[in-house]
């Protein structure tokens, strides 16, 4: 879901920084994906789908895949999950919105662990 689990750290104030890329990205963003992320508050229209590069990964301490086979470079000393989740490529809006909540939840969770309170 391009743009999501990047997009709530934007509410920690520079405690975090969020990327989000694939292995084999669309080209463009799902619209239920931008409208089902506008109704939390969070504007991902101007998000455009990128390429996960070995870069990111190496600058990144937490990496997340989500549970769909991503391929992903792994280096010592990263912390890896594995979110699964549904696809929501070609899914309406009713059926983004339990996605986007999952992932919300997921992120909430890894910022507490980090010890990152994000604002409301």
């Amino acid at each position: 879901m391009p743009g999501i689990p990047a997009c709530w750290p934007r509410r920690c104030e520079g405690a975090v920084e969020g990327r989000s890329a694939g292995s084999a990205p669309a080209e463009t963003v799902n619209p239920a994906v931008i409208e089902a992320m506008s109704e939390s508050g969070i504007d991902v229209s101007a998000e455009t789908p990128k390429v996960l590069t070995v870069e990111a990964v190496r600058a990144s301490d937490v990496v997340i895949t989500m549970g769909r086979g991503d391929t992903c470079p792994v280096f010592p000393g990263k912390t890896y999950l594995d979110w699964k989740l549904d696809d929501p490529a070609g899914q309406g809006v009713d059926a983004v919105r339990p996605i986007r909540d999952e992932i919300e939840g997921h992120v909430r969770g890894l910022l507490a662990d980090l010890g990152v309170k994000p604002r409301p």
